[in-house]
């Protein structure tokens, strides 16, 4: 694993985190359905940016730049 991968994989953790964190800070205070739609939508957010994050990093192109880089 690369220093970049270690980067990405720490990113996506700390975002997952932070949004479980606010997930749950705002699950007792949630009593609209406009606040969980919020919330709902922000989540759905951060799944495609983890989604985008990780074909980032597996792309082989990616990887192939990581290997000439190294060099």
């Amino acid at each position: 694993m690369g220093v970049f991968d270690m980067i990405v994989i720490v990113v996506v953790c700390s975002m997952a985190f932070a949004a479980f964190d606010s997930y749950n800070k705002h699950k007792n205070k949630a009593g609209n359905s406009k606040e969980m739609d919020e919330l709902k939508a922000e989540h759905e957010k951060l799944k495609q940016r983890i989604a985008t994050l990780e074909s980032i990093v597996t792309d082989k192109s990616y990887q192939l730049k990581d290997q000439i880089n190294r060099l």
